[in-house]
């Protein structure tokens, strides 16, 4: 039964999905949600009632949240590419990066976005500024562990990388990476280069003017 991806192309943690589903060459049915589909709009608010996107539904089995769809591709669909290491202490490595690229650098990068797309008068500053402050430590810390790393978890391209790559490619639209944090800046060049990324990235093109923050005439 073929697998139906319910998603936008520009969204960050479609990205993410997607990244893992090219990978591999996993065929899906895409549910491109727009306005133009007000179909596609019933029935991803119908299967969930959040209508957080991506959703996978696979048969009679709705896999919500970026990270859980992954993990079931792994498990349901593998392909030549295993995304979660077999062995418990390399994928709890693996999950640990994960949550850091979701907490501390997708969450404060839409916090951002997010107050831009507010009326003057509710927004949130001190929130922004936080915000920040939060992705400046991130790209710190990172640096530091990128440092003897070629992927977020080590050797091999996987689980954190699929967000990695979305997360930090508007990271730095969103708040730029200091120069300084030369090994973040390599990282985030390497996975604009993996295929699978670069395929996604090359999807959204058409919807940069819907950036909020105006899209830079760069990547």
């Amino acid at each position: 039964m073929t697998l139906k991806f319910y998603a936008h192309p520009f969204s960050s943690y479609c990205q993410k999905a997607l990244v893992a589903l090219y990978e591999n060459g996993t065929p899906f049915e895409w549910c491109l949600l727009s306005h133009e589909n007000p179909q596609l709009f019933q029935e991803f608010a119908a299967l969930w009632p959040l209508k957080r996107f991506p959703i996978l539904v696979d048969g009679d089995h709705t896999i919500i949240e970026a990270s859980i769809i992954i993990e079931h591709l792994d498990l349901y669909h593998p392909g030549p590419v295993s995304l979660l290491p077999a062995n418990a202490r390399a994928a709890l490595e693996v999950r640990s990066m994960d949550r850091f690229f979701d907490n501390y650098i997708s969450t404060p990068q839409q916090k951002i976005v997010a107050d831009s797309l507010r009326p003057e008068a509710e927004r949130d500053a001190r929130g922004v500024a936080d915000a920040r402050t939060m992705l400046d430590t991130a790209y710190g810390w990172l640096d530091k562990v990128m440092a003897g790393r070629e992927w977020a978890a080590g050797e091999s391209f996987s689980l954190a990388d699929c967000g990695a790559a979305p997360f930090l490619f508007y990271a730095d639209w969103t708040h730029r990476i200091d120069p300084s944090f030369a090994n973040v800046i390599a990282y985030r060049q390497r996975l604009l280069a993996r295929p699978s990324f670069a395929r996604a990235v090359d999807e959204a093109r058409p919807y940069r003017p819907l950036f909020p923050l105006g899209a830079p005439d760069r990547d």
